[in-house]
């Protein structure tokens, strides 16, 4: 079954890509770009046999490695 981990910065966390990115879209012409914020998607394709085992599998994987909980949160979802 294939999932999807979202991990993003918390809310009062800097974002130095976000900001860098920000910084090359006003450069390049595009104003009024407010606040950007880089993010991640991680898929994977994981062996359950329904969607509740297989979120709990991305929520477990996300806790020991694809998110560090101290500045980040995440989410996961079964991809359709």
């Amino acid at each position: 079954m294939k999932i999807r981990v979202f991990v993003s910065l918390k809310d009062g966390v800097l974002d130095p890509q976000g900001k860098a990115v920000g910084h090359a879209l006003e450069a390049l012409g595009f104003k009024g770009v407010g606040e950007v914020r880089v993010n991640r998607v991680v898929e994977l394709d994981v062996p359950a046999t329904d969607k509740a085992a297989a979120v709990k599998q991305g929520e477990d994987m996300a806790r020991a490695l694809l998110a560090n909980e101290v500045i980040e949160d995440f989410s996961v979802e079964v991809a359709a």
